[in-house]
């Protein structure tokens, strides 16, 4: 009996030292979606979408419901690798896809791909970059030991050519070097490599950056879906927009079932996010995200701009089905996962707060104090609690105009979340302490 009691005691114990292990190295996917609109789930409050995977995963962990992002891809990618602000990080626009250009993120500063190559990890980027064209600014030099994707900002999902202004090139590269699937569907394709990556990892800890390329223009949605929402009659832009939407979900969802194929998915962390906020250029045919009662769009610094969809779920280690209302950022998931993982901090600039506090606590307060700030060209705003304040505001989500005394545009979220009125003349002390605020952040830089 004594000899019994003791070998169950060493199994429990070796049960035990095993689980803490599993806990402690998590697979990792980073799933960054491309211009999806503020509330563009059917679980945020969008009923004309059909999305139930991205519901599934959503529904399966944690929601945020005040995340946010940069305006734009390039700055919204840098926050989100590097967990610092665009500012801080020397990277505040769209990185140029000009042959020769060397601008981008610079390979010197520590990201969150260090992060889990210092850890042991295999790790592969998959699908947009959008970092710098230069190659000491693409993926391998930053670390990953795998990467396929196009470099610049927007490619035709079936030519993979670059089009946004002549001349039109291809941009499809893996490794570094260029490869052609000339007609084969961009999302497809890098759901193949990832679920490769992952098939070959699966013994291991592994990494994954899966920055799917949807909903951005151009709306390449499959055709039964196209047909889906025209029976529905859902107006255009919108049915455009959300059967690429949709098209999007069947990627995301059949990514995930290949986890719960190789039996993986109960300890993988799956983080969800979009860069920024829906587009309404010509290109995306002036719209067709949705942002409820919010004001902006992607490039603007309005919530529609930055506010985005946001969840991480892991079925071994956190809440599921719960949602969170304090304020977070893109910036603090390099952290959030260096705590997850039971990795040391690294010895780098991190401005992001780790999630972890607000994961386990829905009364936990948050780790940025309710104090942000966010500077885009002209357009800047400093933000305490419910107090924003945006200086040379754009609308490019048109929802209101904008008058010459509208410069300074003082906002109570609380009580105008939708950022329809100025209240800067009748409060001008929060004014001068919000722009003060901002004068201080920016002189940090």
């Amino acid at each position: 009996m004594k000899r019994f009691l003791s070998l169950l005691g060493s199994c429990l114990l070796g049960m035990s030292c095993l689980q803490s292990y599993l806990l402690a190295a998590p697979n990792v996917i980073v799933i960054y979606t491309d211009d999806q609109g503020t509330l563009d789930l059917n679980t945020l409050g969008s009923k004309d979408l059909v999305t139930p995977h991205m519901d599934a995963l959503f529904e399966s962990g944690v929601h945020f419901t005040q995340f946010y992002g940069a305006p734009v891809c390039t700055p919204s990618r840098v926050s989100l690798l590097t967990g610092m602000s665009p500012q801080r990080a020397g990277v505040t626009g769209n990185v140029s896809a000009t042959s020769g250009q060397t601008a981008g993120l610079s390979s010197e500063l520590f990201t969150m791909v260090d992060l889990f190559e210092n850890a042991g990890y295999n790790t592969a980027h998959i699908g947009k970059w959008h970092l710098g064209f230069a190659e000491d600014k693409q993926p391998l030099a930053h670390g990953f030991d795998y990467t396929f994707g196009h470099l610049v900002g927007c490619i035709d999902n079936y030519s993979h050519f670059y089009y946004w202004r002549g001349p039109n090139r291809h941009d499809l590269y893996r490794n570094g070097e260029e490869v052609f699937h000339d007609g084969e569907f961009f999302p497809e394709l890098m759901l193949d490599e990832a679920s490769s990556f992952i098939t070959a990892s699966k013994d291991d800890p592994f990494f994954l950056y899966f920055a799917i390329n949807l909903p951005h223009y151009p709306y390449q949605g499959y055709p039964k879906w196209l047909q889906y929402y025209d029976e529905q009659g859902v107006p255009y832009p919108r049915n455009l927009y959300a059967a690429f939407l949709s098209t999007q979900d069947e990627i995301i969802g059949r990514l995930i079932q290949h986890l719960d194929t190789l039996g993986l998915r109960d300890d993988t962390i799956i983080i969800f996010q979009s860069d920024n906020g829906h587009s309404t250029e010509e290109r995306a045919h002036f719209g067709g995200g949705n942002t409820g009662i919010y004001r902006g769009a992607k490039a603007c610094l309005f919530e529609g701009g930055i506010r985005v969809p946001a969840a991480i779920s892991w079925p071994a280690g956190l809440p599921q089905g719960e949602s969170r209302g304090q304020l977070s950022a893109n910036t603090d998931w390099l952290p959030t996962l260096a705590e997850l993982c039971g990795f040391d901090m690294p010895d780098a600039i991190i401005e992001g707060k780790s999630l972890v506090p607000v994961l386990r606590d829905a009364q936990a307060e948050s780790g940025h104090g309710g104090v942000y700030y966010w500077e885009f060209r002209d357009q800047w705003v400093a933000r305490d609690g419910r107090w924003k304040l945006l200086g040379n505001p754009v609308d490019t989500s048109d929802k209101a105009p904008l008058g010459e005394n509208d410069t300074l545009f003082l906002v109570d979220l609380e009580n105008d979340p939708g950022e329809l009125t100025n209240l800067a003349s009748r409060y001008p002390e929060k004014v001068v302490e919000l722009q003060k605020s901002y004068q201080s952040w920016k002189s940090s830089y």
